[in-house]
């Protein structure tokens, strides 16, 4: 019995402008028109041992998380919420405490929700390969055979072979090293001796738990707590946010892969890309004559060897080369394709200002649909929201601004103070400041409308909540 264990959290922030901490690079379609969520559960259910996958990720993230997994089918083991980021030792060892709490010892495949796998079937032939060394209690790594010296990963340097009587590609873990330079990741790449660390493992529930007990039982500890003071809030589990808080902060290679005496690397060659970078994106993507990926409405003259995303608008360019241009509603992003790993750099600079561009779209999604700022003034602020049938806003009212809907598609039943009423399209309502109020769609469509918002202050915290079926 293998569960999948799914790495959902991150921000992705080398993506941007497109991943941004409120909707990260594992929500996004980059590849083709699933996500890269989508894409990871999928490439394991077709493999036959696989059970209902457990999902690990931000609290932020929990309903747009839920509504993909929905959107294909897939139901969940458990979609565990963490409070906030602790890396991944204390996420697996979340992890395997839930999965052992049914009573058996599922072997746990464990894979980040932002990768990219070409060949899916050389990933299950080596999922096959790891099933039988975890039985023999092994814990394993899966380690990328370089097709060519990276700076950005980090290595894995082969030991002797597992079972050198069979044709098993096995191997004992020798040494983790760090993210190499140039020279020196060519040096490992041209001895054949080293595999890129794909941050992907499986191993028995009970395996990985007794080598964490072993290393770091402070770890253990706290997500033990975390768990059985945890609680069930709608389709997910809620860890205990001051349990988890005290939680150290580790990776899985750190704490437990390279001291314990029982770890393996399986060689994988299956197309592997972490997609990392818009240069990643570049080299997977479906290129022109030119040598070009594009995508959306872009227009080029004498353009070479470049990567060119249009959301909102026409991307025309003229003479370059090697060049990423990534265009969205609030932001564009220029840089030399051997430069887009500094694109981390303006994030940062957006966080020092705390601009808002760091974190979020124009386009916001929520549990119930969403929303997208079309003008702001100083007092007055425009958005055109959409609302999923059958979803409805929390009822609610604020204290500094008033607000004005418009239906411009669909049926929207409107709760106005003591009142609640239909409003179609073409129709209006007034909601003036301090009033309660509530939204909601009871069509088989999206109901789209204009809100207007007026007042001294248009901050999305100016919110009190009397009631909410998201929890919130």
């Amino acid at each position: 019995m293998i569960i999948p264990v799914i790495l959902a959290g991150g921000s992705g922030t080398r993506l941007w402008p497109l991943s941004r901490e409120q909707y990260p690079k594992q929500l996004l379609s980059l590849v083709d028109e699933k996500t890269m969520l989508q894409n990871t559960v999928l490439r394991l259910m077709s493999f036959p041992k696989v059970h209902a996958p457990m999902v690990i990720c931000n609290d932020d993230h929990r309903f747009m998380v839920a509504e993909q997994l929905r959107a294909i089918g897939v139901s969940t083991a458990a979609i565990v919420l963490e409070p906030m980021g602790r890396n991944t030792a204390p996420a697996l060892a979340v992890a395997a405490i839930k999965a052992l709490e049914g009573g058996d010892d599922p072997v746990l495949m464990v894979l980040p929700a932002d990768h990219n796998i070409e060949e899916v079937k050389a990933l299950h032939q080596s999922i096959e390969l790891g099933l039988g060394l975890c039985e023999k209690g092994y814990l394993i790594t899966f380690g990328i055979v370089p097709q060519a010296p990276e700076t950005g990963y980090g290595y894995i340097r082969k030991g002797k072979f597992i079972s050198p009587e069979t044709d098993s590609s096995a191997v004992a873990i020798a040494e983790f090293v760090e993210k190499p330079d140039m020279e020196t990741a060519r040096k490992y790449v041209a001895s054949g001796n080293y595999c890129w660390n794909s941050g992907m493992f499986m191993f028995k529930a009970s395996r990985v738990l007794g080598e964490l007990e072993r290393f770091v039982p402070d770890i253990v500890a706290a997500c033990r707590a975390a768990v059985s003071k945890g609680r069930k809030d709608l389709d997910f589990f809620r860890l205990d946010k001051e349990a988890f808080a005290v939680c150290p902060s580790n990776s899985i290679d750190y704490a437990v892969m390279e001291k314990t005496d029982q770890g393996a690397m399986i060689p994988l060659s299956a197309g592997w890309n972490d997609l990392g970078s818009w240069d990643a994106l570049w080299q997977v993507g479906g290129k022109d004559e030119n040598g070009n990926v594009i995508h959306g409405d872009v227009l080029t003259h004498e353009v070479k060897h470049s990567y060119l995303h249009a959301e909102t608008r026409m991307i025309a360019a003229v003479g370059l080369e090697n060049h990423v241009v990534v265009e969205t509603a609030d932001a564009v992003l220029i840089a030399p394709r051997d430069r887009v790993q500094d694109v981390k750099r303006i994030v940062t600079q957006l966080k020092t200002v705390m601009r808002e561009e760091a974190s979020i779209h124009k386009k916001v999604y929520r549990p119930w649909g969403s929303y997208e700022g079309i003008d702001l003034s100083s007092n007055f602020q425009v958005k055109r929201i959409t609302v999923k049938p059958g979803a409805r806003l929390s009822l609610q009212k604020h204290f500094h601004r008033a607000e004005h809907w418009v239906v411009v598609r669909g049926t929207a039943i409107v709760t106005k103070g003591e009142k609640e009423f239909v409003l179609k399209e073409d129709e209006s309502t007034y909601i003036p400041l301090g009033v309660v109020h509530r939204l909601e769609n009871p069509g088989k469509i999206d109901l789209e409308l204009i809100e207007v918002q007026s007042g001294s202050y248009l901050g999305e915290d100016d919110i009190v909540r009397f009631e909410d079926v998201y929890g919130r």
